[in-house]
């Protein structure tokens, strides 16, 4: 569980980097809309906290953890999905990876096993 821990811990900290990343880049040039930019940063930053108490979750093996990790998972396959169709595979193969270790990850009998325990 520790490595499906740490892969949902990267993947948040890539979403708090990429907020911070919007922020910057919203308070230092014109953006069309700063209402849309600033909110656009809001759920950024929120889904990296998400993820972040997931990745807490999972170390502990807590059973909360794990159901919305897939379901955060398949909306980021979707996601990925879309930005490779748009021609951007520098951020939607790094992503695809990530998804398919992690479910892959939680699928494994052993973590299977884990929480069937708990």
């Amino acid at each position: 569980m520790r490595w499906a821990a740490m892969v949902v811990g990267v993947e948040a900290a890539a979403l708090a980097v990429g907020g911070l990343v919007v922020l910057y880049l919203t308070l230092t040039s014109t953006a069309d809309s700063v209402a849309s930019a600033l909110a656009l940063v809001v759920l950024e930053l929120g889904g990296a906290i998400a993820l972040a108490a997931c990745a807490v979750g999972l170390s502990r093996v807590a059973a909360w953890a794990r159901g919305p990790v897939v379901a955060l998972q398949l909306l980021l396959a979707a996601l990925a999905y879309t930005a490779l169709q748009a021609g951007q595979p520098l951020v939607a193969v790094p992503v695809l990876a990530l998804v398919a270790a992690e479910l892959y990850l939680l699928a494994t009998p052993e973590a299977r096993l884990a929480f069937y325990d708990r």
